[in-house]
């Protein structure tokens, strides 16, 4: 009984390691960083996503300060940097405000952006007046994927939804081989805006940005894809690689870029 016991619990580790290898995802030895794998090489381009949460009654407050403020900036020919859209959350948290940034140069586009505005009186006064208007916020550092559209202006009026996933750690190569040719099956309506994955922030963070002229119009170009051979497919092998996911459906401002 004694030799019995001791086989069997000399056994129960191997059992238990062969278990664990049916169910624990292996991930692949990577020989770059996903940066370098995934993000344009024809351009340096760093993106700041901000999401500030505004105190209801100065939602409105906050817009104008903001409508009349950032435009300087994205003018400025000195600040090697360009407001690429913002906007509120429509559906999805409420009172809230969204900005995507594009820093032409990378990292030192964005440290030299930020020494400036530091300098900048104006953008002090507006950042403490702001502040007060605030609940919470976060930003987050992004890159382009390769294969996606690079956000560039356009004409409205259009909304705009973010759909944000959190991707399991070790699956970002994954998750864009598959999107590289699960793109060509959203370009027909000219709804895909950009593509965008987390390098500072929270990390394995994916945000695709759409364009629709209304919610219609978004639920009818969405139920097309399912009609393309192939679409089903990419969807069944992404959806295991997300953690979370969140859609907002937002409106641009009035200075937006993208409207």
């Amino acid at each position: 009984l004694m030799c019995r016991g001791l086989v069997s619990s000399a056994s129960r580790p191997r059992e238990d390691s062969w278990l664990k290898s049916l169910f624990v995802r292996k991930v692949d030895p990577r020989k770059d960083a996903h940066s370098n794998l995934l993000a344009k090489r024809e351009t340096s381009s760093l993106y700041k996503l901000q999401i500030h949460n505004v105190k209801p009654e100065c939602l409105d407050a906050y817009n104008n300060l903001c409508q009349e403020v950032l435009p300087k900036i994205h003018e400025e020919k000195h600040y090697p940097c360009a407001l690429v859209g913002t906007w509120n959350t429509w559906y999805g948290e409420q009172d809230q405000a969204v900005h995507l940034w594009r820093y032409e140069g990378g990292y030192p586009a964005l440290n030299e952006v930020m020494s400036k505005l530091r300098q900048n009186k104006e953008f002090t006064e507006f950042r403490k007046e702001r502040g007060n208007m605030l609940l919470s916020r976060k930003n987050q550092l992004l890159l382009e994927f390769s294969f996606w559209n690079e956000p560039v202006p356009r004409e409205g009026p259009n909304i705009y939804e973010l759909r944000s996933y959190q991707l399991r750690p070790g699956t970002m190569i994954e998750w864009g081989n598959y999107w590289a040719r699960a793109i060509r099956f959203r370009q027909d309506g000219n709804e895909a805006v950009g593509g965008f994955f987390s390098q500072i922030g929270q990390l394995y963070m994916v945000h695709h940005l759409w364009a629709y002229k209304d919610l219609q119009s978004r639920e009818d170009i969405r139920n097309a894809a399912w009609h393309k051979p192939g679409w089903d497919e990419l969807v069944y092998y992404t959806v295991p690689l997300i953690q979370e996911m969140e859609s907002r459906i937002m409106i641009p401002l009035k200075i937006s870029p993208l409207q």
